[in-house]
């Protein structure tokens, strides 16, 4: 599973255990959701930024490949 479907788990647990503790007066539910919908919003940004980089490493490989490929034609 990705970070980024990790995170939206999380997020979406936290955001339920948030409204079973306004539900029933449990602040500390309501805290331990709060953490986890943080915990799921820094896993998908966590995951956002490890598919950027993927990418910049796929066109850099991309135009590495191109360029010796030009040099291969001379």
């Amino acid at each position: 599973m990705s970070e980024d479907t990790k995170g939206k788990v999380d997020e979406a647990k936290g955001k339920a255990k948030q409204a079973a503790g306004d539900a029933t007066g449990d602040d500390e539910l309501h805290r331990e959701g709060k953490v986890d919908e943080a915990t799921g919003d820094i896993r998908q940004k966590v995951g956002d930024a490890a598919d950027k980089a993927g990418e910049g490493v796929g066109d850099a490989a991309d135009k590495a490949k191109d360029a010796l490929s030009s040099d291969d034609s001379s």
